[in-house]
């Protein structure tokens, strides 16, 4: 299948991850260009050596997402380097884990600054780009906690349960102009991040991180945690020509694991 997307350019945010690297692989073997971004330059250029060993056009950016005023500056150089984003990948990195009954001021800000004011920022800041086309595409990657409150990710829940508010919402003001908006929903990816929530869960419940896997790995009726590529290819056909009709739509990506209808 044809993905029809060869020459489109697509910004990639957290592109540094292991979502957000899989994300580029999978645009760029379609033909995308791909713009890379993400605030660790060390992560970052080991996708820009994964991208240039398949040859895959792209640049890269060093982007520290809580800097909105750094937005326009960086579309501008994408835009004068390849032309208008055509494809955005809004995924950000996730915030700690946290109770809900702790209220803490200065991380939640924090947090809705580089999670949430500055996906709906970047966007709108690429839509002009997108109408002129007549074509565009933007998917942000959330989390299955937007179904099933995931515990001790009270601040995850919440700000990502804004971003499908916001995207539902932008998806029907924008359809009439070619561009697609929709979210894509990852169960138990084997990433970093992954990693990360199981130690801190081992930590707190006194369980090894062994036994943490294994408890979750039970639950997912796969039988297995995802794979990176699995989650890339389907954000790819969110992006593609292909799936020119789709829009406002939640896509879960997850193994089966969320039991809700």
């Amino acid at each position: 299948m044809d993905y029809n997307i060869r020459k489109r350019s697509a910004l990639v945010l957290g592109a540094g991850g292991g979502l957000g690297s899989a994300i580029c692989l999978a645009l760029g073997r379609e033909g995308a260009t791909i713009v890379a971004a993400d605030v660790n330059e060390e992560a970052l250029n080991k996708t820009k050596a994964r991208l240039d060993a398949e040859h895959i056009p792209n640049m890269v950016r060093v982007w520290n997402l809580q800097e909105l005023d750094s937005i326009d500056a960086h579309v501008s150089a994408i835009e004068q380097a390849h032309g208008a984003v055509g494809i955005l990948v809004n995924n950000t990195g996730g915030p700690p884990p946290s109770p809900a009954e702790v209220f803490d001021a200065a991380a939640l800000e924090q947090q809705f600054r580089a999670m949430v004011m500055s996906v709906m920022a970047i966007s709108s800041r690429v839509l002009p780009g997108m109408r002129n086309q007549q074509w565009g595409r933007i998917v942000t990657s959330v989390s299955s906690g937007v179904v099933a409150p995931i515990p001790n990710l009270a601040m995850s829940n919440s700000l990502r349960l804004a971003l499908v508010g916001w995207s539902k919402t932008l998806s029907r003001e924008v359809a009439k102009d070619g561009i697609t908006v929709n979210t894509v929903i990852p169960g138990r990816i084997a990433t970093p991040r992954i990693q990360f929530l199981d130690e801190a869960k081992a930590k707190r419940e006194g369980l090894s991180v062994e036994q943490v896997a294994r408890d979750s790995v039970a639950s997912i009726p796969a039988g297995r945690y995802g794979r990176p590529d699995e989650y890339a290819d389907a954000v790819a056909f969110l992006a593609s020509e292909r799936a020119s009709y789709i829009t406002g739509t939640q896509l879960r990506v997850d193994g089966g694991l969320l039991a809700n209808i």
